[in-house]
């Protein structure tokens, strides 16, 4: 676990280091309580603000332990961990964004879902070919750069993400189709679903918080993170899965 662990902290400080200096203080970001259905409770303290919204975060740190701690043998173990340490990440990062309201801890929330996204290919990368530290680098690199993106329009990090989805879902189902089983396929599925849900539910926030009282406590926005919490495990069952399968495989 220590080189995973050396190798996200490298990339994780070095998006902070770049954030911080205000490269992307132009891109375009929603600030402010209003942006979200979810109200405010004047009462608590600004990290537990919007409740639901800022514990939901917990869930990411808690996928991060729970898939740290499991036992994987091999190479499929850099790569276990390097995903669970991403989500380890990301959850502090979001909850940042949701207590300070501040424009570069959201840059930084952006950012980080890219390179989350690039781990998959490079995972079913080594699954379908073996390990290739020149491909994972080129993949992260390409993907962080991506962000670039934003500065030159208005959509550019919804461009970046879509690309990266597309990207992610499409290797998964090479994968799938040349060492998959039901049971991968299934948690494949689960796993696309999630992230249909992921993006629908954060779209929809407002318009939700408009049909029912329900969705302005329980806020789209808060659903749209249970599903992308989901979205990180299914992925993590779908890779270990077909890891474990290749290894089977070529042993024979």
């Amino acid at each position: 676990m220590q080189t995973a662990l050396l190798h996200v902290a490298f990339f994780c400080s070095l998006c902070v280091a770049i954030a911080m200096s205000g490269v992307f203080d132009t891109v375009l970001v929603d600030l402010g309580h209003e942006h979200y259905a979810e109200k405010p409770v004047s009462q608590l303290p600004a990290c537990l603000a919007m409740p639901f919204n800022s514990l939901v975060n917990l869930g990411y740190v808690l996928l991060g332990v729970y898939w740290l701690r499991n036992r994987t043998e091999g190479r499929g173990a850099y790569f276990k961990d390097v995903f669970a340490l991403m989500a380890l990440a990301y959850g502090p990062i979001q909850w940042l964004r949701i207590a300070t309201q501040g424009r570069r801890p959201a840059v930084l929330d952006q950012w980080f879902t890219l390179p989350i996204f690039a781990w998959v290919p490079v995972w079913c990368s080594y699954i379908s070919g073996g390990w290739s530290p020149r491909y994972a680098l080129v993949v992260e690199v390409a993907s962080l750069c991506s962000y670039g993106l934003a500065l030159s329009h208005d959509l550019g990090f919804e461009l970046a993400l879509g690309l990266h989805v597309a990207f992610a879902v499409v290797q998964g189902l090479r994968v799938q189709r040349r060492f998959g089983d039901r049971q991968s396929l299934t948690y494949l599925g689960a796993a696309v679903l999630s992230c249909v849900g992921f993006v629908v539910l954060k779209l929809l926030d407002r318009r939700l918080a408009e049909q029912s009282w329900i969705f302005r406590h329980l806020s789209g926005h808060f659903c749209s993170k249970v599903c992308d919490v989901l979205q990180f495990h299914f992925s993590f069952l779908f890779l270990c899965r077909l890891t474990r399968r290749e290894k089977q495989a070529r042993s024979k």
